[in-house]
C-alpha cells in the first residue's frame, strides 16, 4: 500500500507541476489558440507519462474523482481509496509549492543564440531546483516505461519522447531545458560568457535529479 501511496502522489505532482506549470510560464491566456493547445497537450501529456511510469503499481489514478468512480464500483477497498486521496492531495500540494518558488522568484530564463541553458541574474535556486525536478520526472518516466513488467514496453519511446515535449513545454521559459548534461556542455562552449559560467548547474542538477529518480524506483520495485 505505501507504493500505492508514493506513486500516487508522485503521479498527481507531475499532473500539476507540468499542467499548471504550462499554463503559468507560457504566455498568452485564453484567448490565444496557441496557449490553450499548450496548456491542453500539458496535461494531456502528463497523464499518459504517468500512466505509463506507475500504471503497473497503482493503475495511476491521480485524480481523486477516478479513485471514487473505482471504489465505488469496488475495484479497490475504502481504506485504499482514502490513501490514494491523501497521496494525491499531498502530491499535489507538492507540486504547487515548486511553482510557487519559481514564480515568486520572478524567473526570466532565456534560450540564448547557441541554445546554450541559462537563467537570469540572482535565479540560481529556481534554475537547480527546475532542472532537479524535471530531470527526476523525466528518468522516472524512462525507468517505468521500460521496465521489465510494463504491460506495454513497444510504447516505452512513445511515453519518453513524448514525456520530453512535455517537459520542454513548461521549462524552455525557465531554463531553456535542460535534463541531460551532455545536451548542455557544447552550447555553453560555444556561447561564451554567462552561459559557461552557468554550465555546472546544467551538469550537477540534472545529475541529481536522475539519481532521485533512480532511489525512488527502486524502492517501487522491493
Amino acid at each position: 500500500m505505501t507504493k500505492k501511496f508514493f506513486a500516487e502522489m508522485i503521479g498527481t505532482m507531475v499532473l500539476v507541476l507540468l499542467g499548471c506549470g504550462a499554463a503559468i510560464f507560457n504566455t498568452g491566456g485564453t484567448e490565444s489558440v496557441a496557449w490553450v493547445l499548450t496548456v491542453a497537450f500539458a496535461f494531456g501529456l502528463s497523464v499518459i507519462a504517468m500512466a505509463y511510469t506507475i500504471g503497473s503499481i497503482s493503475g495511476c489514478h491521480i485524480n481523486p474523482a477516478i479513485t471514487l468512480a473505482v471504489w465505488i464500483n469496488k475495484g479497490i477497498s475504502g481504506k485504499e481509496a482514502g490513501i490514494y486521496m491523501i497521496g494525491q492531495v499531498i502530491g499535489a500540494f507538492i507540486a504547487s509549492f515548486i511553482l510557487f518558488i519559481l514564480v515568486k522568484s520572478g524567473l526570466t530564463g532565456s534560450v540564448t543564440e547557441t541554445g546554450a541553458n541559462n537563467f537570469g541574474e540572482g535565479l540560481l535556486i529556481p534554475a537547480a531546483i527546475a532542472e532537479t525536478v524535471f530531470t527526476c520526472i523525466f528518468l522516472l518516466v524512462v525507468l517505468g516505461s521500460t521496465a521489465k513488467r510494463n504491460s506495454a514496453p513497444k510504447f516505452a519511446g512513445l511515453a519518453i519522447g513524448l514525456t520530453l515535449v512535455l517537459i520542454h513545454i513548461v521549462s524552455i521559459p525557465i531554463t531553456g531545458t535542460s535534463v541531460n548534461p551532455a545536451r548542455s556542455i557544447a552550447p555553453a562552449v560555444f556561447e561564451g560568457g554567462t552561459a559557461l559560467c552557468n554550465l555546472w548547474v546544467f551538469i550537477v542538477f540534472p545529475f541529481l535529479g536522475a539519481a532521485i529518480a533512480a532511489f525512488i524506483w527502486k524502492a517501487f520495485k522491493k
